[in-house]
């Protein structure tokens, strides 16, 4: 019989609930204001996707690829980053908190700073860009012929993109540690990987795949795992075992994320200092 998790490791996870609830609470009290946001965030990001399929009216395939199976890369990506800013989107903020002062409060307050600060005004309107992503994903699984493994395979797949973008959000967002109005070049590799993930990496150069392989492991979003779900060989001609070795990067980059959070955090030491 499983031993039951152990409340102090549950206990984070609890007061990140109840400070979103509150945040919730908040944009609820404005229904209409919220439900325009949340439609138009849909709205806004579906003409991304609105975009490639009139280029397809004039092209058979793009870098080798489908319509359906395009989509099947944009939604798997676009969930994966969607999940990501919505749980922990706010840690992008981190530079003016500290410009603020609002760190240092944040410090003596008996919750850990990383739940604090990644729930801090939590937005809920942003499940519209992931209704988006689901339906576009959707319409992609078409282009798969299902088996059980290419099923777990899918599964993973979404898990392992939010865990990704998860580690990117907050890498990143740790340089403002160091450099209190560095934002920009946070929104460079987290949704600058969302936008390069939406497409084959056929379209890119050799180097560069490489490059989101074995440097910042932005291919196993999507990139890999949707190339075992097509049945497609590697075009770069890679190895096939990487098209099912997303959850290994992921698991190491959550190590390199918890030492970037840890230096951070250490380095930091009074917004008057």
């Amino acid at each position: 019989m499983a031993e039951p998790v152990p409340p102090k490791v549950l206990e984070p996870v609890r007061l990140y609930a109840r400070i979103a609830q509150m945040w919730v609470r908040a944009s609820l009290a404005y229904p209409a204001s919220f439900w325009t946001m949340t439609v138009g965030a849909f709205v806004v990001t579906a003409l991304d996707f609105v975009g490639v399929w009139i280029l397809f009216g004039t092209v058979d395939g793009l870098g080798g690829f489908g319509l359906r199976e395009v989509a099947l890369l944009y939604g798997a990506t676009g969930i994966g980053i969607g999940v990501a800013d919505l749980l922990i989107g706010s840690v992008e903020q981190i530079g003016q908190h500290v410009r603020t002062g609002a760190l240092d409060v944040m410090l003596v307050r008996p919750v850990p700073l990383i739940v604090q600060v990644c729930a801090d005004r939590f937005q809920l309107r942003r499940l519209g860009r992931i209704a988006q992503a689901v339906v576009v994903l959707g319409y992609g699984l078409g282009a798969v012929e299902w088996t059980a493994a290419r099923a777990v395979v899918a599964v993973v797949m979404v898990l392992t993109a939010g865990v990704i973008f998860f580690c990117l959000f907050v890498i990143f967002a740790c340089v403002q540690f160091w450099t209190t109005d560095a934002s920009e070049l946070a929104n460079a590799f987290t949704y600058g990987s969302n936008t390069l993930t939406q497409y084959p990496l056929t379209l890119f150069p050799g180097e560069l795949v490489k490059s989101l392989t074995f440097v910042l492991p932005v291919a196993f979003v999507n990139w890999y795992p949707c190339l075992y779900l097509l049945g497609r060989d590697d075009p770069f001609g890679l190895p096939d075992w990487l098209q099912l070795a997303g959850p290994v990067p992921a698991l190491l980059l959550c190590g390199v994320t918890a030492l970037a959070w840890r230096a951070g955090v250490r380095h930091y030491e009074s917004t008057g200092s």
